[in-house]
């Protein structure tokens, strides 16, 4: 058994926060229909609607701008999906499949939702990213022509942390007549996020990045953004998101955003030190190694380095035998044995991009859990190392 057991895969997801167990457990009591008049479906109706108002204005949005959805994927591809919708009936008033311009760090829920575009007429265009990741404001701007229709870019990046110029891209955008739409689910509940200072059209979030439940998320949509809805039939959502609503699941997605209006300022400062102690502890005992991100303009918790002559994979399985949980990339695309899509838009080789671990921590990591990463970490990949050269020796 390990001598202690370490979490720091918070980007993959976070655990429920006490006060949001609480909050859920007495909305087991709301048990009825949004959708019913009757008494029970009234007040299920009331806790959503307060829910809304919630999630609203903590990024600084309206409430009639929020769609509840059930997860983040859902949020982005719905966006995505407005620009190949051919339906008279959505009043999109589309003549053709707008152009689409993304970026190749983006999360898989939008990059293949954009391969899938592709095949269906519509033109994505990808900005190229620096070896920071960042997306190359220049290189953007100059890809924007008459015909496009969206920029989707991410707001904070979920393998290395890097934080884009989410505001100047939308200015940009705005300036040739674009949309914008942003995916915030790493943002949200770690850094500021607010719709008017950013002027986004759509942003996305999700419940179970910032210690909410699974299983839902919210979509920002401007007042007068073209919209159609991706999944049709009832009028839940004002006929934006047809399902009966998840109302357990919102009433514990707006107690998780009522705790982070206390909470995440003084965590966001735990948590840089906690992640600077981290990278200079790697830094002072173990060689050849690589850290990948922005170094400033990057998520408070999360770190990503990689290692000459050692596999991700085994890293973060001798890392497991110890209690420490990491992760080598995205945890949507953590099956795949292919190296990371985000690295290699970098400019990091493919041996390298396999070398890598991310570390993403979180509000109740403590100094004492970071002390005994840096005194397993070190000998294990000392011993990868070994074992990967006398593998080469024969």
């Amino acid at each position: 058994m390990p001598e202690r057991y370490v979490y720091m895969d918070h980007n993959a997801t976070t655990p429920i926060h006490p006060e949001v167990k609480k909050a859920m457990i007495e909305g087991m009591e709301y048990f009825g229909n949004a959708s019913s008049f009757h008494y029970f479906g009234r007040l299920a109706r009331k806790h959503i609607e307060n829910a809304r108002e919630i999630v609203a204005g903590f990024i600084g949005a309206n409430p009639d701008e929020i769609i509840f959805v059930g997860s983040g994927s859902e949020a982005n591809n719905t966006v995505l999906n407005i620009y190949a919708c051919q339906c008279p009936c959505c009043g999109v008033s589309l003549k053709q499949p707008k152009e689409i311009i993304t970026s190749n760090v983006e999360h898989p829920c939008i990059l293949r939702t954009v391969e899938c575009l592709r095949e269906r007429g519509t033109t994505v265009r990808y900005a190229d990213v620096d070896s920071s990741g960042k997306v190359d404001l220049t290189h953007l701007k100059n890809l924007v022509t008459e015909n496009t229709g969206l920029v989707s870019i991410m707001m904070a990046n979920n393998e290395i942390g890097t934080l884009m110029d989410i505001k100047e891209i939308a200015k940009s955008a705005h300036d040739k007549g674009v949309l914008v739409h942003t995916d915030a689910v790493q943002a949200v509940g770690k850094v500021s996020v607010n719709v008017n200072d950013l002027k986004v059209d759509f942003l996305t979030m999700s419940a179970h990045k910032f210690y909410g439940p699974k299983g839902v998320g919210a979509l920002y949509v401007r007042k007068g953004a073209p919209f159609c809805p991706m999944i049709r039939g009832g009028h839940q959502e004002k006929g934006r998101r047809a399902g009966t609503e998840n109302t357990l699941g919102i009433i514990g997605m707006a107690k998780a955003i009522e705790m982070l209006k206390t909470e995440m300022a003084p965590s966001s400062e735990k948590l840089k030190k906690l992640k600077q102690r981290l990278r200079e502890g790697i830094t002072q005992t173990i060689k050849d190694i690589y850290f990948n991100g922005h170094i400033d303009d990057s998520l408070p918790g999360t770190l990503n380095v990689s290692f000459d002559g050692v596999e991700g994979e085994a890293v973060l399985l001798y890392l497991d035998m110890e209690g420490i949980a990491v992760s080598t990339g995205s945890a949507c695309a953590s099956g795949s044995l292919d190296p990371s899509h985000v690295l290699l838009a970098t400019g990091i080789g493919a041996e390298k991009a396999h070398g890598s671990i991310r570390f993403s921590l979180g509000k109740d990591n403590t100094m004492e859990d970071v002390e005994y990463v840096l005194k397993k970490f070190p000998p294990i990949i000392e011993k990868l190392r070994k074992m990967s050269t006398a593998y080469a020796k024969g």
